[in-house]
């Protein structure tokens, strides 16, 4: 969030006329998703300069953006920084903080590229009145140019795309799905899972599916797939690995989903950190099972449930100490630790934790021996949890 009262006005730009501020970019119209992440970035006075060409009440309806005429822009009541961007310019949220936070003097205005300017000023309602004056985002960009002292390049990581035609809009959209990545995934997921889940989400995010709804789908196809290991046989156990993997993929949508969207909630992301861990626990078990009713014997259950339970307590531990009260936006699990400045022992537990180890299950699968991931299971998941114990111990007296 801002540390100041910052007032954002988004100007409609008149281009090639492919790109309109209705164009959907991945299931939000292009004026609603920049509104959206002005919000993301913390402001709360968003002004849209509607001209009178187009009709944008209906795209802004559920956010605290206000459509204004562009005569009436002058009356309304603006903070000293002001924010002008371009309805054609797709901001990343931490360029938009940037802007609102770093040192201008009075009358100076800091544009990074053409359609984007932070203008700090003693008479906003004089900015105002360029704004709504102006015949174009072209033209105001030029004027504020004219009118304002430009402040020296700054270091920065500014982030932004523009979107005037379609071939800038298909770019836009990679840039949208690359930024889902995040930093903390495992080499597979980063390289193989991600490739895939987001190929999906990009055709998903065109329908009506809701996160929830695409959780409820992987959930599903895990423990279908969890069942296939109630048998011995390499076709069946493989079958039953790739569906596992499939749930992998497809537990990926649903974030993903969620954040282009942007209808995060706390209840999606509770679904999808016990539905991932229901879906584990059902192959533990199943594995058990399975290996149980070739040979009878009380070491398959037993490991079974050292499996379980240590997944489960890891869980449960990670879930008390680090997401039940957390209310930031974005993913909901992002690491094992609360730490701002983590240990090497936290990376290494964070690494642990991804689900880079479903290959291993597939390989062992695809011959028969997924009783072998069954055994380091039972080993590893007890010794984690202990880990998990000790690094937060450890954290706690460092503290």
């Amino acid at each position: 969030m801002t540390r100041r009262a910052v007032t954002a006005v988004i100007v409609l730009s008149k281009g090639s006329g492919e790109i309109d501020p209705d164009t959907v970019v991945l299931g939000i119209p292009l004026l609603r998703r920049i509104v959206m992440v002005a919000l993301r970035a913390g402001y709360r006075d968003i002004l849209v300069a509607d001209d009178g060409s187009f009709g944008c009440a209906k795209l802004l309806e559920g956010t605290t953006a206000v459509s204004l005429a562009s005569t009436r822009l002058a009356g309304h009541q603006c903070s000293n920084r002001i924010l002008v961007l371009a309805s054609n310019i797709l901001p990343h949220p931490s360029l938009l903080r940037y802007l609102g936070e770093i040192p201008l003097r009075v009358e100076t205005a800091y544009a990074p590229a053409s359609g984007i300017a932070a203008v700090e000023t003693a008479d906003p309602a004089a900015l105002m009145s360029i704004i709504g004056r102006a015949n174009d985002a072209a033209s105001l960009f030029a004027e504020l140019e004219r009118m304002y002292r430009r402040a020296d390049s700054l270091p920065d990581n500014m982030r932004w795309v523009t979107v005037s035609n379609r071939a800038e809009l298909k770019h836009a959209e990679e840039w949208l799905l690359r930024g889902l990545i995040k930093d903390t995934e495992g080499f597979m997921s980063r390289h193989v899972e991600r490739k895939i889940s987001l190929a999906v989400t990009r055709r998903l995010v065109r329908t009506d599916i809701t996160p929830n709804q695409m959780t409820a789908v992987s959930v599903a196809v895990g423990v279908v797939g969890a069942l296939f290991f109630l048998s011995s046989a390499p076709a069946y156990q493989l079958v039953g690995a790739l569906l596992f993997l499939l749930h992998s993929i497809l537990d990926g949508c649903d974030g993903e989903i969620a954040r282009l969207k942007y209808c995060e909630s706390r209840f999606g992301g509770l679904l999808d950190f016990w539905g991932d861990n229901a879906v584990h626990s059902a192959v533990f078990v199943c594995i058990g099972l399975g290996w149980w009713i070739g040979d009878r014997t009380l070491l398959p259950l037993l490991l079974a449930c050292s499996a379980t339970v240590g997944g489960l307590l890891s869980a449960g531990f990670v879930y008390r100490r680090t997401m039940r009260h957390k209310t930031s936006e974005g993913p909901l699990f992002t690491s094992i630790t609360t730490s701002e400045a983590p240990s090497h022992l936290s990376h290494l537990a964070d690494a642990l934790a991804r689900r880079d180890f479903i290959y291993l299950v597939v390989i062992l699968s695809a011959f028969g021996k997924a009783h072998w991931f069954l055994i380091l299971a039972a080993v590893g998941a007890p010794i984690f949890f202990t880990f998990v114990l000790w690094n937060s111990y450890r954290e706690g007296v460092q503290a």
